[in-house]
């Protein structure tokens, strides 16, 4: 159901660091805002505000966007399996092992924060679409029983989490 926020049981205790995040009810609002904020706050960033670590080998703003990025990507893909009956347990990511995979270093801030708004705007809609029933169904993610419910709120904490990262150690105010 829309605009029911998950219990505990609807998503790996581990996750609950995101969750907790998102105090409001209608997640889709949510994640509808945060494609606008995140793309308005990121793009246009100078190539050196982009490439800035605050440590050595911590994350450059553009590998933090394409961790983003990435993750969307893996939870958007859960909740859709989750919302149509998959009933295969779905794996884990090694974030690390995708960062490093990955080119974002070399992709350009811009079309970085254009990808994560487009993506996002997609899950969105897809979201939104859903009957209430797909919403509280469960799937298994790495072991855990999880709603799609679950995974949207996921989602929406991870850019928050992520968010008050970007704030409080590059110094670039991201309103997630």
């Amino acid at each position: 159901m829309l605009n029911v926020r998950p219990a505990p049981s609807e998503y790996a205790a581990y996750f609950d660091r995101y969750v907790s995040l998102v105090p409001e009810s209608d997640v889709l609002a949510v994640l509808n805002g945060q494609a606008e904020r995140v793309h308005a706050a990121l793009s246009g960033l100078s190539d050196e505000r982009a490439g800035h670590r605050y440590a050595p080998g911590k994350w450059s703003v553009r590998e933090w966007l394409g961790h983003i990025i990435d993750a969307e990507r893996v939870f958007g893909y859960r909740a859709m399996s989750i919302a149509r009956g998959e009933v295969q347990s779905l794996p884990s990511f090694d974030e690390k092992t995708y960062a490093e995979a990955a080119n974002h270093e070399q992709t350009p801030i811009d079309d970085l924060a254009e990808e994560f708004a487009t993506l996002r705007r997609s899950h969105v809609l897809m979201l939104k679409h859903l009957t209430p029933d797909a919403w509280g169904r469960v799937g298994d993610v790495g072991g855990h029983n999880t709603t799609t419910r679950g995974m949207a709120f996921i989602m929406a904490g991870h850019v928050r989490h992520h968010a008050n990262v970007m704030k409080e150690r590059y110094g670039i105010p991201v309103r997630a």
